[in-house]
This record gives structure tokens, C-alpha cells and sequence, in this order.
């Protein structure tokens, strides 16, 4: 039988006594301290949830409610519902898993970021939000109870990051990342939204160049602290050796990123615009290779994350404004990174996306244009058509 908890046991420290800090939980006798006055009772307890009588409603709606007002948000988790403690008893044995593909050490996501959480209300919003979102995936008839519960604490999720964003220091940056990088997860998990492909949208700033932005601002912010202790990069592994099936495969794919190089060469005079073309072109043929040999290795899904994202994070500026404007060059050079997409299929996170983004290039191109895209189209559609919208 465990030990019951006496008054013997409690150091009685101010504010907080010492068990109940590392158990992170209220603690009564600070509670007392506090207002002698009143009975202090407050401990986290189980609450009923307004999604736990919700009727179920199946539905295909696969918009993105990231950026509207949504739900009210849910207050701080000092009172738990089971509704929530499902979505996090799911993260920490299910999804935590799914950001890894099981392959994770250090425990960082199924123990230290839950941990965290308690510190950071931040992610432990946004790992409900990112686990009902894996719940919505699994259980398509329970989608909408679903995406409501990860619109709600996606909601204060974010607005309680964006409180702390200004006072970003040695003591919260690892905290903060680690919210920004689960925004763009969950972003992700939502799956592809119309009008928006990642680096450009129909209409204003694509949503998740806003999000890849922050997280570069807070990474170029605290780079040493934030990658140290259990964030520290892992040693390199010996690189796989790539069959000569998939050599041969690679090479076509890096063949015909020469060919539009020479293409956009022809088509600039000016030497700074060439430099700034080559320079991407030459990075994707670097990433294709890297990914290759993760894929040697067995490595797909969401392993390949650091590599094909990273593209885009490497971008310069003035060329993701190209991509912004739609210029159809860039666009194209686009068209060849979204065939790594293609890659990371195995991942919930990332499904539907391949086609998603190269569907929203070739609608932006204009027709004289198309040809440019033909080996994307053809690696990622197949003999399928795509179904083209044109944008407005």
C-alpha cells in the first residue's frame, strides 16, 4: 500500500511546499496561506466537459479554422474534464509517437513535452489540440467533436504564447519553440486547405509562411540555448548506402532540376536574379540527396520533416516574395521540392499534401507555362488528371 502523504511530509515552503511543485499540482497548504479565512479544497479533479455529451455528427468538412475567432477557449487546466484527459492519456501513448515515428530516445515528445506542459500552458494546449486532430484522423465519424476539441485549445494554445513571445529569454525560449513548432504541426494536421499551399495563398500571406516565420524569428533569436540539453541534436548515424534502383531514380529527379536551371538561366539577364535561382536549385538537389539516403535507410514520413521543410526554411527572402507574387519561375522551382512531399505519405500529418501544393502551383501557372511542371505532374498525378481551379 502507498505511503499516505502526512503533514510530517510537508516542508511547508512558501508559496508552494516542495511535493506539491514536483508533482505539479495546487497546493492546499499555499492555498490556506493564502486566504486562512476559507476551506481551501482546490486540487485538479475531473470536470464534465460539454464535448462529452456532444452527438456524434460525422462530416467531410476539411477546412482549416486556425485563424478564425473559433470557441471560447478552455480557462487553464486547474480543473481537468475526461474529455481532455483522453485527448492527453491519447498523446503521450499514441500521437507523441506518430512526430517521431517512433523513433525518439531522448522521450522527448511522450515525456519531456508533456512535462513541460504543466510549466507552459501553452503546449499542453496545443498537444490536446495536435492529439484530437490524430483522433479526428483515426475516428472520421466522430470528426467535428474532434476538431472542436482541437479548435479550442488551439485557440489558447496560441493567444497564451503570443502573450509571452516579447519576453523570449534563455529561461522560456526551449518552451517556446517547442509551442511554435507544434503550431505548425498542428497546421499541418488539419490537412490541406483551399487557397492556401504552404508559401503562397490565393489571396495575402499564406498562413503557414507566417508560422515558418516565427519560428525561424525565435530560432535565429536563441539558437544555442534552445538546442541544448534534451533538444540537442543527435549524433549523425553512418549514411546508408542507396541501391542502385533508387541511385538511378535520383538521378532522373536531379536531371530534370538541371534542366529547368538551364532554363531559368536562358530566361534572366540579370546576374543577381541567376545567383538567387541557382542557389535554390542547387540546395534541392543537396536535399533530394539527403533524403535519399534517408529513404535507403527506411526512413520516410516524418523523418524526412528537418530535410524538405528545411528547404523552404533555407529560401532567401527575396525568393520566397517571388513565390508570394507567384512568379511562375518560382513556381516552377517549387513544383520539383513538392515531389518530396511525396515522400513523407506515411505520415497522418502529411496526407494530401504532394498533391495539394503541386495542384495549387499548376492552377497559378499560366497555360503557356505548364510545361515547365510536366515531371512533377507526371511523379506525383501519374496518369491521373489533376482537377485545376483557376485561381482568382
Amino acid at each position: 500500500m502507498a505511503k499516505k502523504l502526512t503533514c510530517k511530509q510537508c516542508d511547508e515552503k512558501k508559496p508552494t511546499c516542495t511535493n506539491c511543485r514536483q508533482h505539479a499540482v495546487i497546493c492546499d497548504y499555499a492555498t490556506e496561506s493564502a486566504a486562512p479565512s476559507r476551506p481551501s479544497r482546490r486540487q485538479y479533479r475531473f470536470k464534465q466537459s460539454k464535448y462529452e455529451n456532444q452527438r456524434d455528427s460525422p462530416t467531410t468538412d476539411t477546412s482549416v479554422r486556425l485563424f478564425s475567432p473559433g470557441p471560447t477557449p478552455p480557462p487553464p487546466l486547474e480543473s481537468i474534464s475526461l474529455a481532455d484527459l483522453h485527448l492527453f492519456h491519447h498523446f503521450v501513448t499514441s500521437t507523441a509517437s506518430t512526430v517521431t515515428d517512433g523513433q525518439d530516445p531522448k522521450h522527448l515528445w511522450d515525456i519531456h513535452v508533456p512535462q513541460w506542459g504543466f510549466a507552459f500552458p501553452s503546449i499542453l494546449h496545443l498537444i490536446l489540440a495536435f492529439s484530437a486532430l490524430d483522433l479526428a484522423h483515426q475516428h472520421p465519424a466522430l470528426r467535428t467533436q474532434y476538431l472542436d476539441q482541437a479548435d479550442a485549445h488551439f485557440t489558447f494554445g496560441v493567444r497564451s504564447v503570443t502573450t509571452v513571445l516579447a519576453s523570449l529569454n534563455e529561461d522560456n525560449c526551449q518552451y517556446i519553440y517547442i509551442s511554435a513548432v507544434l503550431i505548425c504541426l498542428v497546421y499541418f494536421g488539419h490537412g490541406p486547405r483551399t487557397g492556401e499551399f504552404l508559401v503562397f495563398s490565393e489571396t495575402g500571406q499564406a498562413e503557414w509562411l507566417v508560422l515558418m516565420r516565427g519560428v525561424k524569428s525565435i530560432l535565429e533569436s536563441r539558437h544555442a540555448e534552445i538546442f541544448s540539453g534534451v533538444l540537442a541534436p543527435e549524433a549523425l548515424e553512418g549514411e546508408a548506402q542507396v541501391s542502385e534502383e533508387l541511385a538511378e531514380e535520383l538521378e532522373r529527379h536531379k536531371g530534370r532540376i538541371r534542366d529547368v536551371q538551364l532554363l531559368i538561366r536562358g530566361e534572366m539577364s540579370d546576374p543577381a536574379i541567376k545567383e538567387m535561382y541557382d542557389s535554390a536549385l542547387e540546395c534541392l538537389q543537396n536535399t533530394f540527396d539527403e533524403v535519399y539516403r534517408m529513404r535507403a535507410a527506411g526512413k520516410q514520413g516524418v523523418n524526412l520533416m528537418h530535410l524538405v521543410i528545411g528547404w523552404l526554411y533555407r529560401l532567401s527572402e527575396r525568393f520566397v516574395g517571388w513565390l508570394e507574387a507567384k512568379d511562375p519561375l518560382a513556381l516552377a522551382v517549387l513544383a520539383y521540392w513538392a515531389i518530396l512531399l511525396k515522400y513523407m505519405q506515411s505520415s497522418w500529418l502529411m496526407t494530401g499534401w504532394h498533391e495539394h501544393v503541386l495542384a495549387g502551383i499548376q492552377a497559378s501557372l499560366p497555360e503557356e507555362h505548364r510545361s515547365w511542371i510536366r515531371w512533377p505532374v507526371e511523379c506525383i498525378f501519374g496518369d491521373r488528371q489533376p482537377v485545376i481551379a483557376e485561381l482568382s
